[in-house]
């Protein structure tokens, strides 16, 4: 199924990401991890690429599975770090073979590993969203930044450049974490005032351990507000409590989320079921 025929429409949904294994002596746990997900029925899953690539194989095997197995829509990722037109190609020949029918296009990150240039056929997210839509038969997404791009020279050029990559044929665009909501309201204004209408879908991350914050801080250059560092100061030594005050955080924006008419939105699970069903408990009357 496209996410074309899901997102947009009255009812509020709630998807989940996780990542595969990034080896093969993983796979079996990991999957578990990502069926356990499945299991709790989000409206889609989305499934991340290893850096470089490095689990496609893993990538494609466990949204094969979500779907054939639980019914869920998948969608893949893609990535421009290392790719060439003929490896995208096959990827998506990969795709189409496995059923999947949706596909998030992202510029990603030259890892640490790789020696040599990331980005030889394509420079740009835009590049690649081109070359799906080319193909064709795969609803598209893309990333984006409220905080704006760690690379773009200001917020102004970082939403110029989301408009190319919408209008290269992204049709949904999702959002990395933020902890603010207000940031997220002053992105989606900027972004419509731009003539950018395609649904843009908040992404929200549990932080459930105060050592996540650093990582969190790093990946996405998200401002923490000073109510959450209070929260991770007051209870990250506490295991139980910190998970806890972590899922009810996330909840909460949610909730604001969804009192303010936003309809989807993207949650960043880490593979941990335990956690998604505290986010679906904390939602179960509000999402009916």
């Amino acid at each position: 199924m496209k996410l074309s025929t899901v997102l947009g429409k009255e009812r509020v949904t709630l998807s989940f990401e996780v990542f595969p294994p990034k080896s093969t002596s993983d796979f079996e746990s990991v999957k578990t991890a990502a069926y356990n997900v499945a299991a709790l029925h989000p409206d889609y899953m989305s499934v991340t690429y290893g850096a470089g690539g490095s689990t496609s194989r893993n990538t494609l095997a466990i949204a094969k599975g979500i779907q054939k197995e639980f019914g869920v829509p998948a969608i893949a990722h893609l990535t421009c770090v290392g790719a060439t037109k003929d490896s995208i190609q096959k990827s998506l020949a990969d795709m189409r073979a496995a059923g999947v029918e949706n596909v998030l296009a992202l510029r990603g990150d030259k890892p640490d590993w790789m020696e040599g240039e990331p980005f030889t056929d394509y420079h740009y997210a835009s590049e690649l969203v081109d070359s799906i839509r080319e193909f064709g038969g795969f609803c598209i997404g893309g990333a984006c930044y409220p905080e704006g791009h760690p690379d773009a020279e200001n917020k102004r050029e970082d939403i110029l450049n989301l408009k190319r990559k919408v209008d290269a044929g992204c049709e949904f665009l999702t959002t990395q974490m933020f902890f603010d909501n207000h940031i997220f309201y002053n992105f989606l204004y900027r972004a419509r005032e731009a003539g950018i209408t395609v649904p843009i879908i908040p992404g929200i991350m549990p932080i459930t351990r105060a050592s996540q914050v650093k990582n969190a801080v790093k990946l996405s250059g998200c401002n923490m507000p000073e109510r959450f560092i209070n929260i991770v100061d007051h209870f990250g030594q506490n295991k139980d409590a910190m998970r806890q005050a972590g899922i009810v955080y996330a909840a909460g924006q949610i909730i604001d989320l969804i009192a303010n008419g936003i309809k989807n939105i993207h949650v960043y699970s880490m593979n941990n079921s335990r956690m998604v069903q505290g986010i679906l408990e904390n939602l179960s009357a509000i999402t009916e």
